[in-house]
């Protein structure tokens, strides 16, 4: 017979690890617990009911907390997010923070000295308008960026690599001569507007001196704007000195939560918006646009080695080769690689422009300060910003309407004024950088005779 005065032991409860995601089963339980210690101890208070349920759940009391105060505010109770999202520093570094950190290398260049990783670190730390990056990301996002060291001479520095400075170069060269020969310059571009964008100054109700005088008015204080996630328009447009392009607009609605808006818009759309704003520009003229992968479609690709081997002879005999014996497929890539300059890869939206009487000029990869769209959209976000209050996105179709039409022809050329300013730094910062590291140091002779000999005498 047990004892009738023997003591019931209990499990203790399993603690929740630290760090571990509370599920919404355990958020119910938490809330549930609360409201029958609240109904038996009216006269409780919050940290009396979050030691009590911690000890029988497990779970911390800061986040017992959290939860009971978000269910009194809100009376729900929010599913936990299950996969923390991190950005890494390609995300956090945009096309114009990587534009503002190559302007960081390039004035030391211009400054005569020679830029080293921890040189650019400390520039990239002290400003304050970039996102914070460790010195190995920094690193990392430099060798991204087509930045490598590179050993001429004495001198060792980081440099952009040869090819990007040759795509620039050739840019700039077909650039001026297009303007020379008097032909129309277009500029296309995407972008994105955020439903949640908006301006940050608010008024503040300087009678309001605490929460309790909020809960009494019926007010609420401090309201923040929607976050950066959420749905978001991606738009794209064309245009020139003359203004936007009318009728150029493209805008829908995102469908993707994707980092790169540039994912939104697939090649076959970008070729039938391309394909019906054609005759609404100049003949002649010239379409400068970046090398998206929608804007990079291949009509035929160069074989490489992951190409299937038929597939290899076939564009080998396509191109006037003669295969007439059996060959392995490093013995065809080499005949592909003596030829491959004279037959490049052809893009479906150059030849489509090509047809129409059109010329494509394509940006140096990570140059997109050299497309003065991109301050037009500068000023459309910020029209939008401004002006926007409902956090409704059809009311952001309405502002970036109103926002287009207010980047004017005027503004299109000052616009195009403060881009070819850019062009000249550009073109200007390669020679001087050649002239840095092609300096040869006169190297000194030291002559060892008997005068500067040791003697021994003298320790």
């Amino acid at each position: 017979m047990a004892d009738e005065n023997a003591v019931e032991l209990k499990t203790p409860p399993k603690r929740n690890p630290c760090g571990k995601i509370v599920s919404s089963s355990q958020r119910q339980m938490i809330i549930n617990l609360y409201k029958a210690k609240l109904a038996k101890t009216p006269e409780g208070t919050i940290r009396m009911f979050r030691q009590l349920i911690s000890k029988e759940l497990g779970i911390g009391e800061r986040t017992i907390s959290k939860t009971i105060s978000e269910y009194n505010s809100t009376k729900t109770i929010t599913s936990p997010c299950k996969k923390r999202i991190r950005l890494s520093f390609k995300d956090s570094f945009d096309d114009f923070d990587r534009n503002a950190v190559r302007r960081h290398v390039h004035s030391f260049w211009f400054q005569k000295q020679v830029p080293t990783v921890d040189k650019i670190y400390n520039v990239v730390c002290s400003d304050k308008t970039l996102p914070h990056i460790s010195r190995t990301n920094l690193f990392k996002l430099l060798k991204l960026m087509d930045f490598e060291y590179t050993k001429r001479l004495r001198n060792s520095a980081l440099t952009e690599k040869d090819e990007i400075v040759y795509w620039r170069r050739t840019f700039l060269e077909d650039l001026k001569r297009y303007r020379d020969e008097g032909r129309h310059i277009y500029y296309l571009g995407e972008t994105w507007i955020n439903a949640g964008e908006c301006s940050n100054k608010t008024w503040d109700d300087k009678t309001i001196k605490s929460h309790r005088d909020t809960f009494l008015k019926g007010l609420t204080k401090d309201s923040k704007n929607p976050s950066g996630k959420g749905k978001r328009l991606i738009v794209l447009h064309i245009g020139s000195e003359d203004g936007f392009v009318p009728g150029g607009l493209l805008c829908f609605e995102s469908k993707k939560n994707s980092a790169d808006y540039h994912d939104e818009i697939n090649g076959d759309t970008f070729y039938e918006w391309l394909e019906s704003i054609l005759p609404r520009l100049k003949k002649n003229c010239v379409i400068i646009m970046d090398n998206a992968s929608n804007h990079s479609v291949k009509i035929e690709k160069v074989p490489t080695s992951n190409t299937r081997k038929p597939d290899i002879i076939s564009w080998l005999e396509s191109k006037g080769q003669v295969i007439d014996r059996p060959m392995v497929i490093p013995h065809l890539l080499v005949l592909v690689n003596r030829i491959k300059h004279i037959h490049p890869d052809k893009y479906a939206v150059d030849e489509l422009v090509k047809e129409h009487g059109r010329t494509v000029l394509r940006l140096p990869p990570y140059h997109c300060e050299l497309n003065p769209i991109e301050l037009a959209w500068s000023s459309v976000k910020n029209y939008v910003k401004m002006n926007y209050t409902t956090y409704k996105l059809s009311d952001v179709k309405v502002l970036l309407n109103e926002g287009i039409n207010h980047v004017t022809p005027a503004m299109w050329k000052n616009l195009i004024d403060h881009t070819k300013k850019i062009e000249e730094k550009f073109w200007e910062i390669d020679f001087v950088i050649d002239e840095i590291l092609s300096a040869e140091t006169e190297p000194v002779d030291m002559n060892i005779t008997e005068d500067t000999s040791l003697n021994s005498d003298s320790c």
